[in-house]
């Protein structure tokens, strides 16, 4: 019996070692930089910053027929993507009033013409009898004052029966432009008010091959675009499918909506397949610098910070591996304060000597996956860390025997 508890406990002894052993090479495997990390290699590539904004594609000109008299809409000859040419009728009014309008107009002129012709006879004798003596000069002046104000009253009364018949053909509404009609606002029986404002009737989109897209740009980015930069957008029609533009115009007006101050940029489309249809929202890109061959790194090397540095100061955290200073990191000033962190500037943690040691670097131009460096102690070909393995910070488990 005696025998049989000295070699339980000896058993017990060696399952520990053995626990013991286990787990110490565990925590030597989990504080390794290889097992805990995830590493990304700087390489050189091209980077391209962008600036981006939603738009909605319209026709490059759009067309808006209207009407300049009142009426019911009798006819109408052309409906919704009717193909339409200059001068085609769209739209016909009732002419039963301007044509009642109309003939007034001319038997006014007929009644204004024989007042005339009598104004004019009148004056032919009172000068005849001028010439003779028979009268006086003031007798033949009053028969020339009625002649004249005769003749102004059928000028006036001519041009009130043009324009009445100006009016009667304005009753038939016919197209400007050759294009495609995009809206028909009328209907047959619908009457029209044309009084201070004239009623749209039909809009025509001149060309579909030719678009825009009117966007807006926030003024923080409005200073990188420049007119003939090429535009790349997509719309949710064609989610695969990337087309392309050129800014045309960026204009000066600017918008300012709750203290944001925007400025509206168009720009160009060719649509020669007529894919792209007016109203479509386009989610626009604009590419405004490039840097071939550049030094490459992940942004998220850029955002990461291992756990174990939030205690340490943001000045040890910004030191480069060489243990100098680097360019933009925060220098310890007067009260132990730090200086603000030159925004240009970013910290990598690189993998030297089977450890991660933090490097500041200067940061350029950026496409939101990869950043640019523009200067610092990192070279291609460096290992840097991304982020932390999902099961790199938890501990393993201890493994023994159970005492009883």
């Amino acid at each position: 019996m005696k025998h049989l508890g000295k070699t339980l406990i000896g058993v017990a002894v060696v399952a520990a070692l053995a626990g013991g052993g286990y787990w110490f090479v565990q925590q030597r495997a989990a504080q390794n930089p290889e097992t805990r990390y995830k590493f990304a290699t700087v390489e050189k590539g091209d980077v391209t910053q962008t600036v981006s904004a939603n738009g909605t594609l319209t026709p490059l000109v759009l067309v808006n027929v209207g009407t300049q008299v009142s009426g019911t809409v009798r006819k109408l000859y052309v409906d919704f993507n009717s193909k339409v040419s200059a001068g085609q009728k769209l739209v016909e009014l009732d002419q039963s009033l301007l044509q009642t309008v109309a003939r007034q107009s001319q038997a006014n002129v007929v009644n204004v013409q024989t007042s005339y012709d009598l104004a004019k006879a009148n004056e032919a004798r009172m000068r005849a009898l001028l010439d003779k003596e028979y009268i006086s000069r003031q007798d033949y002046d009053q028969s020339l004052q009625s002649l004249k104000s005769a003749q102004a009253q059928l000028l006036q009364a001519k041009a009130a029966a043009d324009k009445d018949q100006v009016n009667l053909g304005y009753s038939v509404i016919t197209s400007p432009v050759s294009g495609v009609v995009v809206a028909r606002l009328v209907d047959i029986g619908q009457t029209v008010a044309a009084s201070f404002q004239t009623p749209t009737l039909i809009q025509i989109a001149q060309d579909l091959t030719k678009m825009a897209i009117d966007t807006s740009f926030a003024e923080a980015d409005i200073g990188n675009i420049k007119e003939g930069m090429p535009v790349r957008f997509t719309v949710d029609a064609f989610p695969n499918r990337s087309f392309q533009g050129v800014v045309q115009q960026i204009r000066l007006n600017p918008t300012n909506t709750q203290n944001v101050v925007t400025y509206n940029v168009r720009i160009n489309v060719d649509n020669p397949e007529l894919v792209l249809l007016p109203g479509m929202t386009a989610y626009v890109s604009i590419g405004v610098q490039k840097r071939p061959g550049a030094l490459l790194v992940p942004n998220a090397a850029l955002r990461f910070k291992p756990a174990d540095a939030a205690g340490k100061k943001e000045s040890d955290a910004g030191k480069p591996a060489g243990g100098g200073q680097g360019n933009g990191a925060p220098v310890g000033g007067q009260g132990g304060k730090a200086k603000k962190r030159d925004s240009q500037s970013g910290t990598v943690y690189v993998l030297a000597e089977g450890e991660i040691k933090p490097l500041t670097v200067q940061i350029g131009i950026t496409d939101n996956r990869n950043t640019e460096i523009v200067s610092g102690e990192l070279k291609e070909g460096d290992r840097i860390v991304t982020g932390e393995n999902s099961n790199g910070d938890k501990k393993p488990s201890s493994v023994g025997m159970r005492m009883f």
